[in-house]
């Protein structure tokens, strides 16, 4: 599903409090930031998956995704999320 080739170096790290921080994002990159907590990223009900059709309508493959009021975090940023959690809270996740 996703294109080969492409190095992508994920960075877990605590930043300290989230009032601290004053990021300042390319506004041709980022519309909007926000925030999940591990603990809400870690209920059922908040993690979900899609599923994407092949050609023929036929099955193709399924991907992570993680809701959060009007957010969604899918596509590449929902597998490496996916990944952490698995690292972090092995057993609940």
């Amino acid at each position: 599903p996703f294109q080969q080739g492409h190095l992508v170096a994920p960075v877990v790290a605590n930043l300290g409090p989230l009032e601290d921080l004053r990021l300042t994002p390319s506004p041709d990159e980022v519309e909007e930031i926000f925030t999940l907590p591990l603990e809400h990223l870690l209920q059922e009900d908040n993690q979900g998956y899609t599923h994407f059709r092949g050609r023929g309508g036929r099955y193709g493959y399924t991907l992570p995704v993680f809701l959060k009021g009007p957010h969604r975090v899918w596509g590449l940023t929902a597998i490496v999320t996916e990944r952490v959690l698995q690292l972090l809270a092995p057993g609940r996740y």
